[in-house]
């Protein structure tokens, strides 16, 4: 990428990392499950979303930081987990840390990243991704490693106890890395490449089992249902990413940001909520926190920015993410995150029901 190219969306990264991908890949990274509805319902959930701006406020001094986790972060975008970074750029998920650091935000580091976690930089608030794994002892070893590297946090995907069906991926027969590429971080202590298995017999009382072997706060992450976020809360995770996999898995769910509302109301106030899943301008980050949404995650646009310009472009996804955060925030007459509410989202008029009227002027 020239040094000096800028884009001034996402959907210009978008298009830039289209031209730097080969087809299967490209399809793996913007690929869905079955007919791709939830992927589509994500973005016109957004977009059905309308802003109730409040003038006359002095917005000149405005935030957009945030503390999540008892960490302040200077915007409140978040990287979700994505896995094979080195599909999209030599330097994968080193370049994406780098620029996550450069942004002082979070990067959620995936299971099946193509790097080892021991290599993604110190100087980045990185959690981790875990998909339990049937083999108990593999997931502890894989945890402590985690900690011991200073990650902060780890991120259980619950969404998943078997492989959502990918079409895209089946007609390109993706089915295995290219050569020199692996999932780095299923290697065991013997050097045996194990594969990432989805377990259907994971429980609540799997939770427990990895809370019990762990110092680091757990984040569930795929939680759509209130009634799973209140069992969330009472068997005392840390946070919920309200999440659809991007709508890799179930094809035909909620989307995300429809469904986030009645989460925010059966949590305690306060709890940490991360909402992705169709996020692709700042006011979509406005209308998710006025939901209730304590931060958002972003997937594919950091694959995108990897892709189209390695840690420049992962840097220029996050940058055009938080200028539209303040921008939309000033906009709206507010100067901090944590001062949105529902009051700035339009609900529509009130619905009144008409009482015909007497022919003489009475009803």
């Amino acid at each position: 990428m020239p040094a000096d190219t800028r884009w001034f969306s996402l959907d210009d990264i978008e298009k830039a990392a289209q031209n730097t991908l080969t087809k299967e890949h490209a399809d793996f990274f913007a690929g869905a499950a079955g007919d791709e509805s939830t992927l589509r319902s994500n973005r016109d959930a957004f977009e059905r979303i309308r802003l109730r701006p409040r003038v006359l406020r002095d917005v000149s001094s405005r935030s957009t930081g945030i503390t999540l986790l008892g960490r302040h972060l200077d915007t409140p975008v978040i990287v979700s987990p994505t896995a094979f970074h080195r599909l999209a750029h030599p330097d994968g998920e080193i370049a994406t840390a780098r620029a996550v650091a450069a942004a002082n935000t979070v990067m959620i580091v995936s299971m099946a990243a193509t790097t080892r976690i021991e290599a993604i930089g110190e100087e980045t608030e990185r959690w981790l991704q875990l998909y339990l794994q049937p083999d108990g002892d593999f997931t502890t070893a894989l945890v402590q490693r985690a900690e011991k590297a200073g990650y902060g946090a780890l991120v259980v995907t619950v969404d998943s106890p078997v492989l959502g069906r990918r079409e895209r991926d089946h007609r390109n027969g993706f089915h295995d890395l290219p050569a020199g590429l692996r999932c780095e971080n299923m290697v065991d202590d013997a050097g045996t490449l194990r594969s990432i298995a989805m377990d259907a017999s994971v429980t609540w009382e799997s939770v427990d089992r990895l809370r019990a072997v762990t110092g680091l706060p757990v984040l569930l992450k795929g939680v759509l249902h209130p009634d799973d976020a209140r069992r969330a809360v009472d068997h005392g995770v840390a946070g919920i990413v309200v999440s659809n996999h991007g709508g890799r898995q179930l094809d035909g769910t909620v989307a995300t940001i429809d469904a986030l509302p009645a989460i925010a109301e059966a949590v305690p106030d306060g709890f940490p909520l991360i909402l992705d899943g169709g996020v692709r301008r700042g006011i979509d980050v406005v209308r998710a926190l006025a939901l209730g949404a304590s931060a958002v995650g972003i997937g594919r646009p950091v694959l995108w920015g990897l892709a189209a310009g390695g840690q420049d472009g992962v840097s220029q996804v996050l940058d055009l993410l938080r200028t539209e955060v303040d921008e939309a925030l000033a906009l709206c007459g507010v100067s901090r995150p944590d001062h949105l509410d529902p009051d700035v989202i339009w609900t529509g008029p009130p619905t009144h029901r008409r009482v015909p009227k007497h022919p003489g002027g009475h009803p």
